[in-house]
């Protein structure tokens, strides 16, 4: 007689399971599991289905295969031990040794190891002592530096990098919103589905084109349509609103006068705003008006300076003796 054994996700809610995985729990003669705190066990009773708790034990399992068929409902751990064992015993086996499949009962979606990284989140909160004392403020640092990490990554061409780089920034994400959670809602507080909820949110309203009505011609108007929504949104959250909201001034100072010229020029702003005023000439003028240079030659000046510094620090390591 056939023994299954049946493995499921735990990254999948309890009792959502396959068509053929029900149908095998309900033609067996028995169903067994390790536990009586098995998080399967109250959904199959409450399907009708019996469930037997018996050892982890591969001979144990052979044997009560031997005479019915037998669903054996595999822990969340994947049961890589008994597998192994039974495994071995039907190699070694002399006579007549049951079928043995292994059906999965559920599938993990794509994206479900997010959920390993939230469960992993908590558990260093709670148990880490660092981790424990960290707040919004003590990890903003390190948010930048493994940004500046990945960039680096990205610039090197390093795709085994650019994945573990991240998964880093990924950390640092999950780890503002298990800091953010522990304060009520009305206290400012947010979980990490109110943060993914309100990504989503926006990617949906940003992409009308895509999830709405609205035709574009290509990829300019997508970029049209994208800064007008945005300049919407900004106006509805203020009466007193500027094209400036929303740029992050603590930025390296390059990517900050790119981004500052950019919102200047889509509002039609005068350009003699950007020339120095009085006494104000000097370095600074001079830089500005190379990062208008780039803007104007669609390159993006923090970009360039990154990759001439880069080339700089290959050329000086080659002449080191």
């Amino acid at each position: 007689m056939p023994l299954t054994l049946l493995a499921t996700s735990h990254r999948v809610a309890p009792g959502l399971l396959t068509w053929r995985a029900w149908e095998a729990l309900r033609s067996a003669a028995l169903v067994l599991v390790g536990s009586a705190e098995h998080v399967q066990v109250p959904y199959l009773l409450d399907a009708g289905i019996a469930v037997d708790v018996v050892p982890a034990d591969p001979a144990t399992l052979v044997a009560l295969a031997a005479g019915e068929a037998v669903v054996w409902v595999g822990a969340a751990d994947g049961d890589e031990a008994l597998l192994r064992g039974i495994g071995q015993l039907a190699v070694a086996a002399s006579g007549e040794v049951p079928a043995i499949e292994v059906l999965h009962g559920s599938y993990d979606l794509p994206g479900a190891r997010l959920l390993d990284l939230v469960h992993v989140m908590d558990v260093l909160r709670r148990d880490c002592p660092w981790d424990r004392k960290q707040t919004h403020a003590s990890l903003a640092p390190y948010l930048l530096e493994e940004a500046y990490e990945l960039t680096d990554a990205i610039a090197a061409g390093e795709p085994a990098g650019m994945r573990e780089e991240l998964g880093d920034v990924l950390m640092q994400v999950a780890f503002h919103a298990v800091v953010a959670a522990e304060r009520d809602p009305g206290d400012g507080g947010f979980t990490i589905d109110d943060v993914a909820a309100g990504i989503v949110d926006k990617l949906i309203r940003r992409h009308p084109h895509v999830f709405a009505d609205v035709t574009v011609s290509g990829a300019d108007e997508v970029n049209e349509n994208w800064e007008q929504i945005k300049a919407a949104e900004r106006a509805s959250k203020s009466d007193d609103h500027s094209i400036f909201d929303g740029v992050p001034m603590g930025q390296p100072a390059l990517a900050l006068a790119a981004q500052l010229q950019r919102r200047a020029a889509r509002a039609s702003a005068p350009a003699e705003l950007s020339e120095p005023s009085g006494s104000s000439q000097g370095l600074g003028a001079e830089l500005f008006a190379l990062v208008a240079r780039a803007r104007e030659q669609g390159l993006d000046p923090e970009a360039e300076l990154r990759a001439f510094a880069r080339g700089f620090r290959d050329r000086v390591q080659a002449w080191e003796p």
